[in-house]
């Protein structure tokens, strides 16, 4: 299969983008795709919050294989600052050049200032390169790890697409990136930051939904194992686990029993590959020590 590339402005409806993302093997359901193409639309960023797993960080990776563009991610996380995030100066080089200019006799202090600040010494961090590269699709991963503090620099930046460096002045963009930004709600996003985006609250796929995701990514699956898998996982979703398996758990597991040779859900073989699907020795205990596949193998 031709896999097409287009333009976000050239995206014409839902249904247009949902075989583009099918071309990629990304199945997306009806309200997902409505809202990743009014972001693109309106030029809004994208605010995907569910469980991890479920495809809200593959969803920015495949609309930027659709629209052709490079994926600029800032993954977030606890004490993320503005020099981490936005840009800051290569010292390093700075000095050398300093060096390098006094060598040759420069003793222009202006001069010398002036060349120091010049844009070639400045680091474009994840927001800074995406304002700066036409087109680009900016992944803000995680937003919820970040200080709350933090949300008035997205607030900023994505309310002008432009940020000021006092050395330069403002960089704003030619052309604004696609944002996506994902929250597994570890807390909860402020008010301010969610007004400016569009918003969807991504589920667990349904039964036929995670069978043809099954069928899809991994083609050697039988009709037969995904349909067990996707159960049992519907299963375990429903159960008192710390940490319930999304789809791409599933998608692992599913590739683990396969790997096995399993050409069916088999007690033993579900046992021994759990790794690939619970990452919690809590869920291990409360699945085995249930018979929930039918046996008790530690």
């Amino acid at each position: 299969m031709v896999r097409r590339t287009i333009e976000a402005s050239d995206v014409e409806s839902p249904a247009q983008l949902a075989e583009l993302l099918d071309e990629r093997s990304y199945l997306a359901g009806t309200g997902l795709v409505t809202a990743a193409f009014l972001a693109l639309r309106m030029g809004r960023p994208l605010l995907l919050e569910g469980e991890a797993g479920v495809g809200k960080t593959e969803l920015a990776r495949t609309l930027a294989e659709v629209l052709g563009a490079p994926l600029i991610r800032l993954q977030c996380y606890e004490g993320l600052d503005a020099s981490q995030a936005l840009y800051d100066w290569d010292f390093a080089r700075q000095l050398l050049h300093l060096k390098a200019a006094e060598a040759g006799g420069v003793t222009d202090a202006a001069r010398l200032e002036g060349e120091v600040y010049d844009r070639r010494f400045l680091i474009a961090r994840p927001l800074l390169k995406a304002i700066e590269t036409q087109p680009a699709v900016l992944l803000i991963d995680e937003v919820d790890r970040a200080d709350v503090e933090f949300e008035a620099i997205l607030l900023e930046v994505l309310s002008d697409f432009a940020i000021s460096v006092p050395e330069l002045g403002t960089i704003r963009a030619a052309r604004p990136p696609v944002v996506v930004l994902t929250s597994n709600r570890t807390r909860e996003v402020h008010d301010a930051l969610k007004r400016r985006c569009l918003y969807h609250w991504l589920e667990h796929p349904s039964f036929d939904r995670e069978v043809a995701i099954l069928r899809r990514r991994l083609p050697e699956c039988s009709g037969n194992l995904a349909a067990q898998v996707a159960t049992a996982t519907g299963r375990l979703r429903e159960a008192d686990l710390i940490k319930p398996p999304g789809i791409a758990e599933t998608l692992d597991w599913t590739e683990a029993l396969l790997a096995l040779g399993a050409r069916e859900l088999d007690p033993d073989l579900a046992a021994a590959s759990l790794g690939a699907l619970l990452k919690h020795r809590e869920d291990h205990e409360t699945v085995l020590g249930n018979g929930f596949f039918g046996a008790s193998r530690r």
